[in-house]
């Protein structure tokens, strides 16, 4: 077995935001087939984090550098909006953050030339055409490879809780579809996604990546997209499940949230402690009720029976992990959590917007002016 290289060196909890985002025509307010114009504007400028393109030419993915605290990686994550925004608006064309464009057609874009993504579509054909989806992924740096498996096992019970408070895509090829996450059941037809499997240790990890490679099914362990996973090559664990989100301030308050639940699950790592098992089909039916209702549903309190309101867990957890965030440097960004509980998340927002005038349009524009970090800045608006 080829053990994969790592670097679990540290330092820990270091956080790292990518945020997919989607490029509009200014008048129509369509999506755009357009970053290579952006990129080709942006050359030469310096910034801190990174620009770059996605699968489709409609996405604007822009990452942060690895960041001491959410205060450090929000000042990164404006200045990227700010600069995609002006840089886009010389080309008469504008910036969105949500889980999915209301209106657009998958069969109306162009995929990125890049050998990647090319690979992708001819190998995964309609499965990859139609993802037309944008998502948030949070990065979290840890000092131990063991560690690292053993926090990525113990996130899985908080996927739901991070999808519930992320869900904003409630709109699909101009169709109001009843979920709060469209975005979910679109990316679940990829192979390798959803909640990983379990992983005893990091050799466990490296033997079953290994024997994936060895039968050529995937090149490399970038190719399991799964909500949570372990990322060797940076040292970090990948919380992938979130939509993107509107409002700046809810990208880093989601952030501050998962970074405290990883300095939690880290700390129970290092008090040689063992996590629950939890029934698989229990932790996807979660998912699912996220997915399907947000925060207005319930979900099942695992490892009990209970059926409770996500709201209700959702502040369950805020409490025992207000303490770690507080210990990050992240208070303030976690205290933004309870703008969405009170005002909604993303999806309640859209769906405020649309009742009334049934204005898909209108939906859009409320996006493009509010993904603005500035117009963000406002909480509850």
């Amino acid at each position: 077995m080829a053990r994969v290289e790592h670097r679990f060196t540290g330092p820990a909890f270091t956080i790292g935001i990518e945020e997919e985002l989607m490029i509009v025509d200014r008048d129509t307010l369509d999506l755009a087939s357009s970053i290579e114009g952006v990129l080709e504007d942006l050359e030469g400028v310096e910034t801190r984090g990174e620009v770059k393109p996605e699968l489709m030419e409609s996405v604007c993915e822009i990452s942060t550098d690895p960041c001491r605290d959410t205060r450090e990686a929000g000042e990164q994550l404006r200045a990227l909006r700010r600069l995609v925004q002006q840089t886009a608006d010389g080309r008469g064309l504008a910036i969105g953050s949500a889980g999915t464009h209301p209106f657009a057609l998958w069969e109306d874009q162009r995929i990125v030339s890049r050998p990647r993504y090319r690979e992708l579509i001819a190998g995964l054909q309609f499965v990859a055409r139609q993802e037309i989806i944008f998502g948030i992924h949070v990065h979290v740096g840890l000092d131990d490879p063991d560690k690292a498996i053993h926090v990525t096992n113990g996130m899985r019970v908080h996927v739901p809780i991070l999808l519930a408070l992320s869900a904003n895509s409630p709109f699909w090829r101009g169709a109001h579809t009843g979920l709060q996450s469209t975005r979910t059941p679109i990316f679940r037809a990829f192979p390798r996604v959803g909640i990983p499997p379990r992983y005893e240790d990091f050799d466990d990890w490296s033997r079953r990546i290994d024997f994936m490679k060895t039968t050529k099914v995937v090149p490399d362990y970038t190719y399991l997209w799964y909500d949570v996973r372990p990322h060797p090559n940076f040292g970090t664990i990948e919380i992938r499940v979130m939509d993107s989100q509107t409002r700046v301030e809810h990208t880093l308050a989601i952030a501050a949230l998962i970074q405290a639940m990883v300095k939690e699950l880290a700390e129970h790592y290092d008090a040689r402690k063992s996590l629950s098992r939890y029934p698989y089909e229990m932790l996807d039916e979660n998912k699912w009720l996220a997915a399907r209702h947000g925060l207005e549903g319930e979900l099942v309190d695992l490892p009990a029976t209970d059926r409770v309101q996500a709201k209700e867990l959702t502040r369950r957890l805020m409490d025992r992990l207000r303490p770690h965030a507080q210990e990050l440097g992240s208070a303030t960004e976690f205290g933004a959590l309870e703008d969405i509980l009170e005002n909604g998340t993303g999806s309640a927002r859209q769906e405020v917007i649309y009742e009334a005038n049934h204005d898909l349009r209108e939906v859009v524009r409320e996006i493009v002016d509010a993904t603005a970090p500035e117009a963000a800045e406002t909480l509850g608006d």
